[in-house]
């Protein structure tokens, strides 16, 4: 069978990794980079600036206790250089792997695209089945003046730290940059047409703003009425700057939605198989506009591959674990279980442990959350702000898909030192379920 993956991102790759394993012939074309917008742009690249300015916020605490004597300057250019080689260096990793799996690479922009060939480079390449993993790119929102403001696509080819920085948007990508950029010394302000982080719950997101952007001033409920190249004009007045826009994402369609059904954004419709209406072409990643994370991608990559190749298999979107990388990764899962007055909500400050032993002289160590079902035991929310959160909300997500409830963790040992305090408030909920 030859199948043609279109896109070598999270959710590209795993499909032609996965369809090449089980035996097709499988060519993955991508136009610029394999690793896609999460390494090149996105996760990773915010992963690199915030160990940078995580060290930065560290030593200048230790310097005003006395611990360390030298103060730390940071210089933007090497960073952007740094994280530019360590992507390069982890594209050259991933390129061999998926060539090691028996995957074919073929780098250019497919031109032309139809039910039954993809078109690349002037070459022709037919298929049985086609997964279409195209991505997405940022939403420019119809504002004048709004192609001045810049991207997450635009931060490596900044030549040095803004002074002034205006973000538009109100999501993970908002949030996420601002705390980046306010580390670096630009005064930042978040400007958010509803709510901001509208998915946390109000004390967590409370715990957000002042603790882990407290130098980040947020307004809600803001217009936009115009972007300038050194100012933006808002229903809340006019503020000096360079602005940021992170209003969404809108997939990458143009050169297949004329042989597939799209919905009303744009995005591919598919089903639980991340089958199209084509009964031969499926789709998976942001294209596809479920969840737009990696580990989500990744999955929908293999659930298309498989099914590609006659294995019956489904995506679940229940219980996705998210989070939010700041100075702290801020995680949480939520079920689609109605609140019940037999529902009770627990907290905990974080623990002193590995990344907030020192944070403990300022009360900045973390905050932990759990909601349950008191009747039956059922575990309904979690947000865990701590440096273990990453680690410890996935694998509730997976112990409540399988049924695990609050008195199950009666008899629960954790690990030590950590600042999960997840488990601390399992074992309190167990006395009372």
């Amino acid at each position: 069978m030859k199948i043609v993956i279109i896109g070598g991102g999270p959710a590209g790759r795993s499909a032609a990794m996965e369809a090449a394993q089980l035996g097709a012939d499988v060519t993955l074309i991508e136009k610029e980079h394999v690793g896609g917008t999460c390494l090149h742009e996105g996760c990773m690249v915010i992963c690199g600036f915030n160990e940078v300015v995580k060290f930065y916020e560290d030593s200048q605490k230790f310097q005003k206790m006395g611990i360390i004597s030298q103060k730390h300057s940071l210089d933007y250019t090497q960073i952007v250089n740094g994280i530019k080689r360590v992507t390069g260096k982890i594209e050259k990793v991933l390129i061999h792997e998926t060539r090691e799996s028996g995957v074919e690479i073929v780098k250019g922009e497919a031109s032309t695209v139809n039910e039954e060939k993809v078109e690349v480079n002037g070459e022709e390449h037919r298929y049985d089945k086609l997964v279409i993993a195209t991505g997405a790119r940022p939403f420019i929102p119809p504002i004048p003046g709004a192609e001045n403001a810049l991207t997450y696509k635009d931060v490596l080819d900044l030549k040095k730290v803004p002074e002034n920085l205006n973000i538009v948007g109100s999501g993970v990508i908002a949030s996420e940059f601002s705390g980046i950029f306010s580390s670096l010394g630009s005064k930042v302000n978040i400007l958010c047409r509803g709510q901001f982080l509208r998915s946390l719950d109000d004390e967590i997101k409370e715990y957000v703003i002042k603790n882990l952007l407290n130098d980040v001033k947020v307004h809600e409920n803001v217009k936009v009425n115009e972007i300038t190249s050194e100012n933006i004009i808002t229903s809340n007045g006019e503020m000096n700057g360079l602005s940021f826009m992170a209003a969404g994402m809108i997939p990458n369609t143009e050169r297949v939605k004329e042989i597939v059904k799209v919905g009303s954004k744009g995005y591919i419709e598919v089903n639980e198989q991340m089958q199209t209406n084509n009964p031969s072409i499926y789709a998976a990643g942001d294209v596809v506009g479920t969840v737009n994370t990696t580990p989500v991608a990744r999955r929908e990559g293999l659930v298309a591959a498989r099914n590609a190749c006659g294995i019956s298999a489904t995506m679940d979107y229940h219980l996705i674990p998210q989070s939010l990388t700041l100075y702290y990764p801020v995680s949480f899962l939520k079920t689609e279980s109605e609140k019940s007055s037999d529902e009770f909500d627990v907290r905990i400050r974080g623990s002193a442990g590995p990344g907030s032993f020192w944070n403990v002289l300022d009360g900045n160590t973390g905050l932990t959350k759990l909601s349950a079902n008191i009747e039956n035991g059922e575990i309904t929310k979690a947000y865990s702000i701590s440096t273990a959160s990453r680690t410890s909300i996935p694998y509730l997500a997976k112990m409540i898909k399988d049924g695990y409830k609050t008195s199950d963790f009666d008899d629960f040992i954790e690990n030590h030192p950590s600042t999960d305090a997840i488990y601390k408030l399992l074992h309190y909920l167990a006395k009372y379920s």
